[in-house]
């Protein structure tokens, strides 16, 4: 599997199916409290080799399965990635000449490609709490949209983002 960007389109799986994995995971990780001990699953079928998870990764697992039983979409990218101004503008939720704005007036570190900015993720990400903290009416319109970096992505999202030092 190609490391980077990594998207379910909403739709894609059912949403019952990811309920009752989501209500799996949810209630073996009440039962057992120990943050540090790594997970076992036993396949139904297949090898009798088990597949062992770190906790955090089942936990990533389970916010993903709860915005698919949604109905949405779910994307998984390193906080390392780059993004382009247009998705780095839907992810805030601006128009892209406000986020322009933003990165001329130094609010998000950027970097230039020869003509074209480029935004890490994670700097998007820290403008947003950064924004969200300081905003009177508390989080914006797209805190829950992007909470837990998953959100409905758009077919602009698989061409504007690159992997830092991807070939």
């Amino acid at each position: 599997m190609k490391a980077g960007n990594t998207k379910i389109a909403p739709g894609t799986v059912d949403a019952q199916s990811a309920e009752r994995a989501l209500r799996g995971i949810r209630d073996y990780l009440a039962h057992n409290k120990d943050t540090t001990a790594d997970i076992t699953i036993l396949g139904e079928v297949g090898s009798d080799d088990p597949l062992v998870l770190p906790r955090p990764t089942v936990e990533m697992f389970a916010a993903m399965l709860a915005a698919l039983a949604n109905g949405q979409g779910v994307q998984v990218m390193p906080v390392n990635a780059i993004v382009s101004t247009q998705v780095a503008a839907d992810m805030l939720n601006v128009s892209r000449p406000h986020l322009v704005g933003l990165l001329e007036k130094g609010d998000i570190p950027f970097e230039r490609v020869g003509r074209h900015r480029r935004i890490k993720f994670n700097d998007v990400m820290e403008y947003k709490r950064r924004d969200d903290r300081e905003r009177p009416n508390g989080p914006s319109r797209s805190s829950t949209r992007w909470r837990l970096h998953s959100a409905a992505t758009t077919s602009a999202t698989t061409r504007s983002v690159r992997s830092c030092g991807a070939a």
